[in-house]
C-alpha cells in the first residue's frame, strides 16, 4: 500500500477515492474519524488520507488526482448581461440556460 495524499476533509477524500477506484485503481481513505480529536492532536495530523492498493498506480493516480484538483472552469455570458462563472448551467439571474455553443 502507499499513501497517496491527505485530503481538506471526508468528502473530498470519498470522493477522490471513488475516483480512483472507477479508473481501476483500488484505493482507500484513511484516518476517516481523526477529524473528531483534532485540538488534541495536530491539525495535519488528523486530516483523512488516500490510500492506495498497488503501488504502480501511483504516477496514473497523481496525473487523476491533479486533474480533479485544477479542472478548468467555464465561463459565459448571458443574454440578460450576466456574466456566469464556474459549473453553472443556468444564469442565475434570468434563468436561462447556457449557449449549447458553450457546454
Amino acid at each position: 500500500m502507499l499513501r497517496l495524499t491527505h485530503a481538506p476533509n471526508i468528502a473530498i477524500a470519498a470522493l477522490w477515492a471513488d475516483a480512483l477506484q472507477q479508473a481501476g485503481m483500488p484505493a482507500s481513505v484513511q484516518r476517516y474519524y481523526l477529524g473528531s480529536v483534532a485540538g488534541e492532536l495536530p491539525p495535519d495530523q488528523c486530516q483523512p488520507e488516500i490510500w492506495l492498493t498497488h503501488a504502480e498506480h501511483e504516477a496514473r493516480a497523481r496525473e487523476l488526482l491533479h486533474s480533479l484538483q485544477n479542472m478548468p472552469q467555464r465561463r459565459w455570458l448571458c443574454v440578460c448581461g450576466e456574466t456566469v462563472e464556474g459549473g453553472f448551467e443556468q444564469c442565475w439571474n434570468c434563468g436561462t440556460d447556457m449557449p449549447a455553443a458553450t457546454r
